[in-house]
Order: C-alpha cells, then sequence, then structure tokens
C-alpha cells in the first residue's frame, strides 16, 4: 500500500466525516440494509436454504422502460465512484495513479487481475455451494432479468459498476484514509473485510465468510502491490461470469430451469 501520511493541516474529526459520508453515499448504506436484510431472514420462520435473493432484478414490464431504469441505476451509482477519486486527488498527483487505476503495467495488472481470479473464483463457487448443503446461504438467482437483445451488455456493465464500486471505495479510498487516520495494516485489512462481507449479507451467512475472505486476499495483494486495476479486473471477470452465465445457461439449457 503506498504510503500516506496525516498532514498537519487536516482535519482528523473533518476527515473522519468525510469517510462516513462516502459510505453514507455508497456500500455503508448497502451493508445496513443487508444486515437488516439477513435479521429479517433469520426470523421468517423457515431455513436460509428454502429462501432466494435475486440480483439485477427486473425493473419494469416494459422492455424499454426496464432498459433505461437499469442504466440509469448503473450510471448513477457510479457516481460515488467519482466523488472518491475526486477526493483522492491532489495538486501535481493524479488520484488514478494514486491508487494504481491506470494502465503504466497493463500486462502485470492483466496476469495479477487473472490469478486473482484463479484463487477467489474457484473457491468462491466452493464456498457457495457449501453454504447451500449447510443451509447458511440462500438461492442466489444472479440474473432474473428477461432474455432481451440488452440483456447480457447491461449484465456486463453492472459486474463492472460492482467492481469499480467495491474495489475503489473499499480498498483505494478506505486504505487511504484509514492509513492517513493511523491504522495499521492488519486492522485496515480485516475492518474492510468484515465491510465487504456486511453489504453480502443479504445472500446468506456463507457469502459474509466468503467476500469477508475475498477482502482479506484483495487487501493484502494491494498493499503488496499498490494497485487497484488488477483487483478490479479479477472482480469483474468473477461477476461477469456469475451476471452473464446464469441468463445463457438458460438460454441454453431451458429444460433444466423449469419450475
Amino acid at each position: 500500500m503506498p504510503a500516506e501520511t496525516l498532514a498537519p493541516t487536516v482535519d482528523r474529526k473533518r476527515l473522519w466525516w468525510e469517510v462516513a459520508i462516502v459510505l453514507g453515499l455508497s456500500l455503508g448504506a448497502s451493508a445496513v440494509y443487508s444486515i437488516i436484510s439477513i435479521i429479517a431472514m433469520l426470523t421468517a420462520g423457515k431455513p436460509l436454504s428454502q429462501q432466494s435473493a435475486a440480483l439485477n432484478q427486473s425493473l419494469s414490464p416494459r422492455q424499454w422502460l426496464d432498459f433505461t431504469y437499469q442504466f440509469l441505476e448503473v450510471f448513477f451509482d457510479l457516481f460515488a465512484v467519482a466523488l472518491v477519486i475526486y477526493l483522492l486527488w491532489q495538486p501535481g498527483r493524479s488520484a488514478f495513479r494514486r491508487i494504481g487505476f491506470d494502465f503504466t503495467r497493463p500486462g502485470k495488472d492483466v496476469l495479477g487481475g487473472l490469478g486473482l481470479l484463479v484463487i477467489i473464483g474457484v473457491p468462491g463457487l466452493g464456498l457457495y455451494l457449501a453454504g447451500r448443503a449447510l443451509g447458511a446461504t440462500v438461492n442466489v438467482i444472479p440474473a432474473p432479468l428477461d432474455g432481451y437483445w440488452w440483456t447480457i451488455p447491461i449484465l456486463i456493465l453492472s459486474a463492472l459498476r460492482s467492481a469499480l464500486q467495491e474495489e475503489i471505495i473499499v480498498i483505494g479510498y478506505l486504505y487511504t484514509r484509514l492509513k492517513q487516520l493511523g491504522w495499521s495494516k492488519w486492522v485496515i485489512i480485516v475492518a474492510t473485510a468484515a465491510l465487504r462481507g456486511s453489504y453480502h449479507l443479504y445472500q446468506g451467512i456463507g457469502p459474509f465468510f466468503g467476500n469477508a475472505a475475498m477482502g482479506v486476499v484483495f487487501g493484502w495483494c494491494y498493499t503488496r502491490w499498490g494497485r487497484i486495476l488488477p483487483l478490479v479486473i479479477a472482480h469483474w471477470i468473477i461477476d461477469v461470469a456469475s451476471f452473464v452465465g446464469y441468463p445463457l445457461a438458460v438460454a441454453w439449457w431451458p429444460a433444466l430451469f423449469k419450475a
């Protein structure tokens, strides 16, 4: 992780307010809703394994409205990413370069992303299946959208949105600010990993631990590499495989998905 020190002129209280506002406008709010969601599911009177959570849900029965809502939802969600990039910008120093979200070393970043994909993707699927078998994970339906011509492009865009939000805000931004506030490396890694797990609690207990483990690995890699781009690449591919794989499977093998 790039070295950061708190400048004498920076107000620590102001910095904490900045962090709180950023999280309240983005993934912190998602974590609160997710915690409420898991409480609701645990008190619903039936096992988690018999419940489901849908991602990328249809937002309108009319195709053009559904597309418009889906696109605008992704578009406006990315403003939180733009906000933290703006907040990290310094005179004479690009925020993109500061967190390693640039194209100065594309080959190494792609290789790093593919390596993380192997380390996280395959065990992640195994953890999901194990969670389903143990009754600690709900049935996650990654793409219940209807099969319109724009479905796959929107799902790919949605996967990119998730990768940018989680890696740039939780890793790039929070690691920088918490380091400035004097937190140690492993306290930052564990705290941000717990945050990552918490906003996935709506999927069940299993995904909390799976995503927290992903947060630890990604965080450790960031402290070693000082680069966000490999994390975004890995996360994007994982989500594309999850989001797009489902509608393709429904289209290619519809008999397997009949009620």
